[in-house]
């Protein structure tokens, strides 16, 4: 029997994904599965609605237990062969508010701020020494577990994984399988999904859409590229940032324009601010979307509960077709983050990189890559600086770090003098308190 462990089990509708897909696959429907969290009232949402899906599409085959608290860690995980990880430091609140609001003292505007930014370094300094404690229990009690981690920043807490545990890791993002779907439908290009092939290579929420043909092999770059410029010229739409990277830099990226916009010193500048209309830049957008989250959930669950009439089909998200990949070794392409050992040559060795793996029985097998367009790894090279400085401040525990990463973010070095980053730094860690402890 497989045991799949679910990190963060409180976070109901993906646990319900991922679980659910898994509980639509033949060789995972009659899993052990662990579901754990620190949020008994959460917990038990997932436990009711997973049971559901049990009972109404799987015929009760899974086994599924609780595990409540850190006193039960090592129990939920122990032999483990996949260990999913879907967890929120700190939550909405106090954390994420906290993460949006001071930096609004400075001047410093954010949109989502969970993967670069002042923002991502904050979540990523409070996450990973929770990830320290997975990774002792694990090293213990599942040492040959494969490690899904969903949660963000995604090359912050996957790389310091990769590079600093035993365990095996691979980051897991939605966007790279949604990518050359959206910019074709964005485009009026539907026609051309059938058969279309991409290849995709970067960093986390910074991949490149590199290549992408039709089904005869036709580039459609050139048709993107007249069609994005036209777009943005003539209309005010969602993705306009995206467009002008395509534009200046030739190429489509992985991650939506409202991440994108801060993950560079061009779109929200204080001098500037009629751009963030130009742009359609939604500021404040993470703190609307886990509001709005809250309540659909609230809702969904009341739903759930009144009728019981809860069903699933398997989704897109890769951690069911990982699962069965291993298990059956019958190979399945991802797009993964993973140490860059050699595979994208103009990138760092120690950064977490994004590119095309094949899963098998042995895990996760990356593929090389070569060099990125020059423009485009300067581009992620930006961000990697910010991802490594995060992890050593992680590390080590030495505040001077924290300081470097925010003075090379590239959004927060536009706005802010090294003065001013030092003060929202020592701000932003006194009000995490217990949190952020161990970088006083």
């Amino acid at each position: 029997m497989v045991k799949i462990t679910f990190l963060g089990a409180g976070s109901t509708v993906f646990a319900r994904n991922v679980l659910g897909d898994c509980m639509c696959t033949p060789v995972l429907r009659d899993a052990e599965i662990a579901l754990y969290d620190i949020d008994g009232e959460r917990l038990k949402d997932s436990e009711i609605i997973l049971k559901a899906i049990n009972h109404n599409v799987n015929e009760d085959r899974a086994v599924i237990k609780t595990y409540l608290g850190v006193e039960n860690r090592k129990e939920a995980l122990r032999d483990a062969d996949f260990v999913v990880n879907a967890i929120q430091v700190g939550g909405y609140e106090p954390c994420t508010v906290t993460d949006f609001e001071i930096p609004k003292k400075y001047g410093l505007k954010q949109t989502i701020g969970d993967t670069l930014g002042i923002g991502g370094i904050m979540r990523g300094l409070r996450t990973i020494p929770v990830m320290e404690g997975f990774a002792r229990d694990m090293e213990e009690v599942c040492p040959n577990t494969l490690f899904l981690n969903y949660t963000n920043p995604m090359a912050i807490l996957s790389g310091y994984m990769q590079r600093y545990t035993k365990i095996r890791t691979v980051g897991l993002c939605h966007s790279v399988q949604v990518c050359t779907e959206g910019l074709l439908k964005g485009l009026g290009m539907e026609d051309k999904l059938e058969g279309a092939t991409d290849y995709i290579a970067g960093i986390n929420h910074m991949a490149w859409l590199l290549d992408i043909r039709d089904k005869d092999g036709i580039d459609l770059y050139p048709e993107i590229k007249k069609r994005a410029l036209e777009k943005n010229k003539n209309e005010k739409h969602n993705d306009m940032v995206r467009y002008e990277y395509i534009r200046t830099l030739g190429y489509y990226c992985t991650e939506s324009s409202e991440h994108n916009s801060e993950y560079n010193p061009f779109f929200i500048k204080s001098r500037y601010p009629e751009m963030i209309d130009k742009f359609n830049i939604p500021l404040d957008e993470y703190p609307r979307r886990c509001i709005k989250q809250i309540a659909d959930w609230e809702q969904e669950r009341d739903n759930i509960l009144k009728d019981g009439k809860i069903t699933h089909e398997r989704s897109r998200e890769y951690a069911s077709y990982i699962m069965e990949a291993v298990v059956t070794n019958h190979p399945y392409q991802i797009g993964g983050n993973v140490l860059n050992t050699g595979l994208i040559d103009n990138l760092p060795s120690d950064a977490c990189v994004e590119v095309p793996c094949m899963i098998n029985a042995k895990g996760v097998n990356p593929c090389h890559v070569g060099r990125l367009p020059v423009q485009l790894a300067a581009m992620n090279q930006t961000n990697i600086n910010v991802q490594l400085l995060t992890i050593e401040a992680a590390r080590t525990r030495d505040k001077n770090y924290i300081y470097q990463a925010a003075m090379l973010d590239p959004h927060t070095a536009a706005e802010l003098n090294i003065d001013d980053i030092r003060s929202m730094c020592d701000e932003l860690i006194e009000a995490h308190g217990e949190y952020m402890a161990m970088y006083k």
